[in-house]
């Protein structure tokens, strides 16, 4: 008897599932990479209009009754996101999950944006950590500084949370957004149908 009952093969349709989440991961990427490129454009532009990433540690406003400060380098975290989600929201939405039933935008942008924003409130304490003297995760000199564009804190810590958290945002938009909110939209507009 040999050890076949071992091997796990795959029925065709499973193989065929596998094939479409990696094809729609691959999509989600490069959705994500172009993405990255809206979102490090809006940083370089916030950034040199607030006189360069030397003034990214800069203090907006402190948190009352605390030791912790909103600090430039946050609002262009958060207004870099916002301007990224939309734009991969309208990609995703129509490239890599166009396929299918869609229910109406606003009901997957929800979502869409619910999922980027706990990535993102994830992102803003990543990049903290990364541009944090104090912090084990702070990218060290000589390499990191502000002195020059290809070397700056500021934006590889940009770049680099991007990258963590981009994983977490496939997985639950695929889960959710573009697969859940579609079903539930499309077996109302069913039931409505056969009323």
């Amino acid at each position: 008897m040999g050890l076949d009952w071992l091997a796990v093969n795959p029925a065709p349709s499973e193989l065929g599932r596998y094939r479409r989440s990696a094809r729609q991961f691959l999509m989600f990427g490069i959705v994500g990479g172009s993405g990255m490129v809206v979102n490090m454009i809006v940083t370089v532009l916030m950034n040199r209009a607030n006189g360069g990433t030397q003034n990214a540690q800069d203090i907006l406003f402190p948190f009352s009754g605390t030791e912790y400060n909103f600090r430039f380098t946050t609002l262009v975290w958060i207004v870099a996101f916002l301007v990224a989600n939309v734009y991969n929201f309208m990609l995703n939405r129509h490239w890599t999950f166009g396929k299918g039933h869609k229910a109406p935008v606003m009901q997957e942008f929800w979502p869409f944006l619910l999922v980027g924003s706990v990535a993102a409130a994830a992102g803003i304490f990543i990049k903290l950590a990364f541009t944090n003297p104090t912090s084990p995760l702070y990218l060290p000199e000589p390499w990191w500084h502000e002195d020059a564009g290809i070397h700056s804190r500021e934006y590889w810590s940009q770049l680099l949370t991007i990258l963590i958290t981009m994983p977490i945002n496939f997985v639950v938009n695929k889960l959710w957004t573009f697969r859940s909110v579609r079903r539930r939209h499309h077996a109302r507009s069913t039931a409505d149908a056969v009323v």
